[in-house]
């Protein structure tokens, strides 16, 4: 797994793919954003463990980036999918300090794990105002109880005065 993080330009991606590929690595998956002149990005490749130096080698070449590159377990790209149930959060608001805390302790306290947080910040229609904007994919066991975690959902929402919604997702076959 890759995290890489630079100053944007044109073609980075392509010298990141060039690399990998050159050194017969695989790219499996990844998460890249531009945020605030920033490139920042992660990166799952497959390579074979005899050519990951000399990829590390070339990848802390490239101009501009900071590259770190960390071992999973397996080495490999996980064969299924995660069990237990599926859930989308939504929460929109006047944008302050903390709400992503508040609402990641909640979720922490009813063990529901963050696959995917993507969260901005955008005027709201007809004022001056900042609205934060978030989405989240969730992944929870089977006997979450969803009244409590929206009970608890609910109570900081109104806290921060945003608004949050809980679904729950059919997951894919």
């Amino acid at each position: 797994v890759l995290t890489v993080i630079g100053d944007d330009r044109p073609g980075l991606v392509e010298q990141l793919a060039t690399a990998i590929s050159k050194h017969d690595g695989n790219w499996l998956e990844s998460s890249m954003a531009h945020l605030s002149g920033k490139f920042a990005g992660i990166v799952c490749i497959g390579i074979a463990e005899a050519k990951l130096e000399a990829l590390k080698k070339e990848l802390s070449a490239l101009p501009g980036l900071r590259i770190t590159a960390e071992v999973a377990d397996s080495g490999e790209a996980p064969a299924e999918k995660p069990t237990g149930r599926r859930l989308k959060l939504s929460l929109v608001g006047h944008d302050r300090i903390g709400i992503v805390r508040e609402v990641s302790q909640v979720l922490a306290r009813h063990a529901v794990n963050v696959e995917d947080l993507s969260t901005h910040t955008a005027s709201a229609p007809m004022s001056a105002a900042i609205l934060f904007h978030a989405t989240a994919d969730l992944t929870a066991s089977p006997t979450l109880d969803t009244r409590a975690l929206t009970s608890d959902l609910e109570q900081i929402s109104n806290d921060l005065m945003v608004d949050i919604a809980l679904d729950e997702t059919l997951r894919p076959s």
